[in-house]
């Protein structure tokens, strides 16, 4: 993460998410995921929820908000890790693949946990409200 980010897509814990979700998406248009739309539709739901809550906790104008949606995402992607288990018990993923998305939900989580951290260090975590970027009117 840059110092100050002027906008989600700054965030590595957001640019993460977003490889995470690209690798779900490729993975479940696969034949096995056919066969199982219901799974296919939860872990693309669920990859989708992890950047969506990076993304919409950002904007909303204060770090107590951010640090809710960020534990949301982060629920989110152990709900992804927990599904690809399921997914690889049914023979739906190669251990590669489920490698890859444990790994990706994985660092989401932690990168999501690290600004969680710094983000409650802030002075205006008390206050609640921060200041919106200049290029943006309140």
């Amino acid at each position: 993460m840059t110092p100050r980010a002027t906008s989600f897509e700054e965030l590595e814990c957001w640019r993460v998410a977003r490889e995470l979700v690209n690798v779900v998406y490729d993975i479940t248009k696969g034949e096995h995921f056919a066969r199982d739309f219901s799974l296919a539709d939860q872990l693309r739901r669920a990859s989708v929820s992890v950047m969506a809550n990076m993304a919409e906790g950002f904007e909303r104008g204060s770090n107590r908000e951010f640090v809710r949606f960020l534990f949301i995402a982060r629920g989110s992607a152990a709900e992804v890790r927990s599904l690809f288990y399921v997914a690889l018990d049914r023979g739906y993923v190669d251990e590669n693949q489920f490698a890859k998305c444990k790994e990706l939900s994985t660092s989401c989580s932690k990168l999501a946990w690290g600004l969680i951290r710094s983000l409650r260090n802030k002075p205006d975590w008390k206050a609640g409200i921060k200041e919106p970027p200049s290029d943006i009117e309140p």
